[in-house]
């Protein structure tokens, strides 16, 4: 398995319209697409209290590239994400980063 760790900053203001396009959106789109959530966490205390982080599982690189580009790619994604930003975007930036299990590590 292979983890990813997406952690997006949030334009001000924003923080429930992202949380509700991702309770009424975007997770069903994660789960039509095979997409495995490991977790989801809103920054309370730290750097920047306008970030939302969450970690996907996938089986590898493929896996993670193809289920990703169909999900981007599918139109019902591209409908919510465009009707969710009528007012304009809710994300202003996003950072990720691809990750691997230690050994000791009871994710793997």
């Amino acid at each position: 398995m292979i983890y990813e760790e997406r952690i997006y900053t949030i334009m001000p203001g924003k923080m429930a319209d992202i949380e509700r396009r991702f309770a009424n959106h975007t997770l069903k789109l994660f789960e039509k697409h095979g997409i495995q959530v490991v977790g989801f966490w809103k920054t309370v205390i730290g750097r920047q209290n306008f970030e939302l982080v969450y970690i996907l599982a996938y089986k590898d690189a493929n896996d993670r590239m193809e289920k990703w580009q169909a999900f981007q790619n599918d139109p019902d994604w591209i409908k919510a994400r465009n009707e969710s930003e009528t007012h304009g975007p809710l994300v202003a930036q996003v950072e990720n980063k691809i990750m691997l299990p230690m050994s000791f590590s009871p994710l793997k």
